[in-house]
């Protein structure tokens, strides 16, 4: 098994770290190029930062935070919010970015996954889903855009795969009810989408404790493990979390 890597997330709004549960109540977490500093000293493998109100605000990512956060970094860093075409994806690896990250735009054109991986490589592309739990759906789980406020009435899962098949090299699956709640990552959901794909999976949203981590590689399959609120309120240390593991038989980079 490749080590395990570990994924801090900025969540940017105004100019700052944010963070909420639910995708709302949002509260200040800080600085985002002192966080990312930090994290990097702590020993994150790579880091996240998404822009979470551009979609909302109908604009592009603010390239001035990406290229402020990526000259502090030598891990690879992870951009999304406001990526809508084949420019912006361009733009953001310009200013630094070793990734970008697409959710509603992918769903409302999913030729931009396609076009993204053919011209800058699959690697290059992450495509983020966020799903709520529906019975109705063959999964159990049903896609949302535009920062969780929009059912899409497609199933999660289905769509996971359909975002391989057009080329995206990672996919960062995210459940709405479990988000911020500290209450543990969705491993229904993480499981569901790693068996689905053969691209890593980023398990995201709702790591609390030291276990939930661990479950999310052993349950759950995935290969990348996103943190917010443990790692911003420093419940946990990223070494912490990379010794825990590493004692259980999960292989890290230490």
């Amino acid at each position: 098994m490749e080590p395990i890597k570990l994924m801090p997330c900025l969540d940017i709004k105004n100019g700052r770290v944010v963070k909420g549960v639910h995708f709302a109540d949002i509260k200040d977490a800080g600085d985002p190029v002192g966080n990312a500093a930090f994290y990097q000293e702590e020993g994150a493998d790579e880091l996240a930062m998404l822009d979470i109100a551009a979609a909302t605000e109908n604009r592009k990512t603010h390239l001035e935070w990406v290229k402020q956060v990526s000259f502090v970094l030598r891990i690879p860093l992870t951009v999304g919010g406001g990526i809508n075409e084949l420019n912006d994806i361009e733009q953001v690896l310009s200013a630094g970015a070793a990734r970008v990250s697409m959710n509603t735009a992918a769903v409302i054109n999913p030729e931009l996954v396609l076009e993204g991986a053919k011209r800058f490589g699959a690697e290059k592309i992450t495509v983020a889903i966020d799903a709520r739990r529906n019975a109705g759906m063959p999964s159990g789980f049903e896609l949302v855009i535009s920062g969780g406020t929009k059912p899409v009435g497609e199933d999660a899962v289905e769509w996971a795969k359909r975002c391989q098949e057009l080329g995206a090299g990672l996919i960062l699956p995210t459940s709405m009810d479990g988000d911020g709640t500290l209450g543990g990552y969705d491993i229904r959901f993480i499981k569901a989408v790693s068996e689905a794909v053969s691209v890593p999976v980023v398990a995201s949203g709702g790591a609390g404790k030291l276990e939930h981590f661990y479950d999310a590689v052993v349950k759950g399959g995935a290969r990348i493990l996103l943190a917010a609120s443990v790692f911003h309120y420093r419940t946990f240390r990223i070494r912490e979390v990379k010794e825990y593991l590493s004692e259980r038989g999960v292989p890290v980079y230490l």
